[in-house]
């Protein structure tokens, strides 16, 4: 299934999305966190409830962000993409590591950066003047697992999306290197357009990955170029550690970042964004000019 959350007038309520069209399911139901957070019991309920609904066009109704109540922050991957790994050598000011990881690197950021497929991206050039760009498959945690095997790790994940981990390139280096404050200002995450069930995506190894900016293809990459596969970012993260149902992980973007480039090419107000992955769907923000110091 294709599940998305539709906002109507009453609220926001769960979508089935087939084809161009989208059922959108009745209150009773809750919403897209909730459906996630029951297991297969309630995907089941959703899928059963899809069927007795008659289904509206697409273009008629406003989609948000698949999942707003998150449990802690969006937890992510960085350097998961060797050609993005190298591309950006020699170009973090001094903060480059001596080889490649061994293991997949982690970070987190905050929830708030949550904004949906269609809404726009806060940009306030007071804050930071290198807005960057970064397209990447999002996993959602279907069930609470905690140190499951490699083997295991997709047995956990309920679906598939597409995020932006946009990203402000001078906030990570004024504050040690780190990536939480650089990559946590509100409203600056698209995520959506849907959360497509694992079912539906035959070969996750190898999906297309776009990134375009004004209509310009600045990132164009496969996720069988990760350094680290989905399966054993889920194994490592989860090492010790409890992930939870609707938890959200980041799996790494490819090369092709504004901050790599020559010259450098980092987002300003107007621009629109366009991030897509096969199979996924596609997400289109324009960067607008926000106040937020």
């Amino acid at each position: 299934m294709k599940l998305a959350s539709v906002v109507t007038a009453a609220g926001r309520r769960i979508g089935v999305v087939t084809g161009d069209t989208v059922a959108v399911l009745p209150a009773e139901l809750g919403g897209l966190d909730d459906a996630i957070r029951g297991g297969s019991a309630a995907l089941d309920a959703v899928r059963a409830a899809a069927r007795q609904v008659t289904a509206v066009p697409l273009a008629e109704v406003r989609l948000d962000a698949p999942l707003r109540r998150f449990n802690r922050d969006i937890l992510c991957t960085g350097w998961n993409y060797w050609d993005h790994f190298e591309e950006s050598r020699g170009k973090r000011e001094g903060q480059d590591p001596a080889e490649r990881p061994k293991h997949p690197t982690f970070f987190t950021k905050g929830p708030d950066t949550v904004v949906g497929p269609y809404d726009d991206i806060a940009y306030d050039p007071q804050l930071s003047t290198k807005w960057d760009y970064e397209a990447e498959v999002a996993l959602v945690i279907g069930a609470d697992c905690r140190s499951v095997s490699e083997a295991d790790a997709m047995s956990y994940v309920a679906a598939f999306c597409v995020a932006n981990d946009v990203s402000q390139r001078d906030l990570q280096r004024a504050h040690g290197g780190q990536w939480l404050k650089g990559k946590s200002i509100d409203a600056t995450m698209p995520l959506g357009p849907w959360l497509t069930t694992l079912d539906e995506v035959p070969d996750p190894a190898s999906l297309r990955i776009q990134c375009e900016v004004n209509g310009v293809v600045l990132q164009d990459a496969s996720t069988a170029q990760m350094a680290f596969p989905f399966a054993r970012i889920i194994a490592e993260l989860s090492w010790g550690m409890t992930l939870r149902a609707g938890d959200v992980v980041l799996t790494g973007t490819p090369s092709g970042i504004g901050n790599a480039r020559d010259p450098q090419v980092f987002l300003n107000d107007g621009d629109l964004v366009v991030t897509r992955v096969e199979g996924l769907g596609e997400l289109r923000n324009r960067v607008r000019l926000t106040k937020l110091h």
